[in-house]
């Protein structure tokens, strides 16, 4: 079993490079002869479904699945889908203390199960479109980007590790993913699919946990927030709304009045004259 909280620790503290990224699509029954690998990389199945032996070992990879593999090992596929496979392959280097290291994670062939996960997908666009950017700010640029799919898909596979567990440690998860994640687009179909749950059964117990349905959550949790934005800085309600979560500040506004009774420009006013009076508010 793979220890997530261990592989987190890994690429959040150790030394590596990402070094190329590549989206690939394959013909159905299509096969790959045996080789052997020559860098450390990851699979990101996006599409149909393959089958995988490493080693000796079989994996079966379907959209959702992602598959690690280290230099040296002889591997051979093939696609088991009627459909085309599609996938996303991310190379790196890993520093030479760590990669002659064998008991070290990353020298290891594992496969993660984090469902499927829109803003993964949407990441790995982003990854390979920025890998190629010059000097240390492009650098800077693909490992956050990197790091941001490495966390989804842990948090993924760990939800879906503990949905055989109590579905009150899958809520408090699912909590506290919505509040590292309010300002990103949110759905209940994708909230559901990271906590290993159907759309019908998150909301059952999201609704029997916390008193109220999931996206009204992320609502009010957004609200939260801007009306803390709104009480402690003159910033403008458009750059307010983006900053929780909202591209339209006119839906922001209707939003932010159904929740307070007030538009947003009022609240700020109300809340700047009772730190000062006489103080002014932007209202765009």
């Amino acid at each position: 079993m793979i220890n997530v909280e261990r592989l987190a620790e890994v690429f959040a503290n150790d030394s590596y490079e990402i070094q190329s990224v590549y989206r690939l699509v394959i013909q159905p029954k299509s096969l790959l002869r045996e080789f052997r690998t020559l860098k450390y990389g990851f699979l990101f199945i996006t599409r149909g479904s393959n089958q995988i032996n490493v080693n000796g070992t079989v994996y079966e990879l379907q959209p959702g699945s992602v598959f690690h593999a280290a230099p040296g090992m002889q591997m051979e596929a093939q696609v088991t889908s009627e459909a085309e496979l599609e996938y996303y392959s991310v190379y790196y280097n890993l520093d030479k203390y760590y990669s002659e290291n064998s008991h070290h994670e990353c020298n290891a062939h594992f496969r993660l199960e984090s469902g499927v996960i829109p803003r993964v997908i949407e990441l790995l666009l982003m990854l390979q479109q920025n890998i190629h950017t010059p000097g240390g700010l492009g650098k800077l640029r693909a490992k956050e980007l990197f790091l941001s799919i490495m966390h989804q898909v842990l948090v993924g596979h760990k939800n879906r590790e503990l949905s055989g567990s109590t579905d009150i440690a899958a809520i408090e998860e699912a909590v506290a993913y919505i509040k590292r994640n309010y300002m990103n687009p949110l759905t209940l179909e994708e909230l559901a699919e990271i906590h290993a749950m159907s759309p019908k059964q998150f909301s059952y117990f999201f609704h029997k946990h916390t008193g109220v349905r999931p996206i009204d959550f992320v609502i009010q949790y957004r609200m939260e927030r801007a009306s803390e934005l709104l009480r402690v800085g003159n910033f403008p309600i458009r750059d307010i709304a983006v900053s929780v979560g909202y591209a339209n500040p006119l839906y922001f506004s209707r939003a932010f009045k159904k929740r307070f009774g007030v538009s947003p420009s009022v609240y700020a006013r109300q809340a700047c004259i009772q730190v000062s009076p006489g103080c002014e508010q932007k209202d765009s």
